[in-house]
């Protein structure tokens, strides 16, 4: 009886560790697409933000980028041209380089035989026409990052103020209502940060592109002023 009883307290030891033995709950894992929507209503113009950032940033580095294409050999061809005489060929390489370096030069070779005073007006405004083009909506970029994180703290103010709203209706703190509310909340705040810091980023990216294209730009236009201003030009 004793080799029996030993023998069958294994399986009978198992049977009631399974039976009762402590039951683990699964945990359930929170996707990140989970994570966003639990984080509520403002979410939506965060996530508004987001994209209106994203489609300006690459619109607009798309343009300054094919608008920073320097052709190398265009002040080289024009300052030959105009050397020799031939107007309409330096307009024809202006016209068909199609930039801004193109269409300021095009701007000062037409105003030629007037004084160079009335060149350099007319090259510095078609300049700043060109810089504002290339300028549209970034400043957008910029109201984003401020946007964005006061956003993202609104959500979660509203998120403590409904926790405290909850508590206050049971009467009773409970760690699963406050910290549950407060971890979903906080995406808000996570999310408004990661979209304005993404944003303060681009912003500067596109202006620092921008102010390399204006140097080269106001680098070619001075160039291109003290050709005219050299003797027998």
């Amino acid at each position: 009886m004793f080799l029996l009883q030993v023998t069958d307290t294994p399986a009978a030891l198992d049977t009631m560790l399974t039976q009762a033995g402590p039951s683990t709950a699964p945990i359930d894992e929170l996707s990140l697409l989970d994570l966003l929507i639990k984080g509520g209503w403002v979410m939506l113009p965060i996530a508004l933000l987001a994209f209106l950032g994203l489609v300006i940033f690459i619109e607009r580095y798309l343009t300054i980028k094919k608008a920073s294409r320097y052709d190398s050999n265009l002040m080289i061809q024009v300052k030959q041209n105009i050397m020799s005489g031939r107007l309409e060929a330096a307009l024809a390489l202006c016209r068909n380089s199609n930039g801004p370096l193109g269409r300021m030069l095009q701007k000062g070779l037409t105003r030629i035989g007037r004084p160079i005073k009335d060149i350099e007006g007319a090259i510095e405004n078609v300049g700043k026409l060109e810089v504002s083009k290339l300028e549209k909506n970034i400043n957008v970029l910029g109201i984003i990052a401020g946007i964005a994180p006061m956003l993202g703290f609104v959500g979660t103010i509203i998120g403590v103020i409904t926790i405290f709203h909850e508590v206050s209706l049971k009467g009773v703190i409970e760690i699963g209502t406050v910290s549950g509310g407060l971890y979903t909340k906080m995406v808000t705040s996570a999310s408004g940060l990661i979209i304005g810091i993404i944003a303060y980023v681009g912003y500067h990216i596109l202006n620092m592109m921008v102010d390399r294209l204006i140097l080269r730009m106001e680098t070619d236009a001075i160039e291109f002023i003290d050709l005219l201003e050299e003797p027998g030009s």
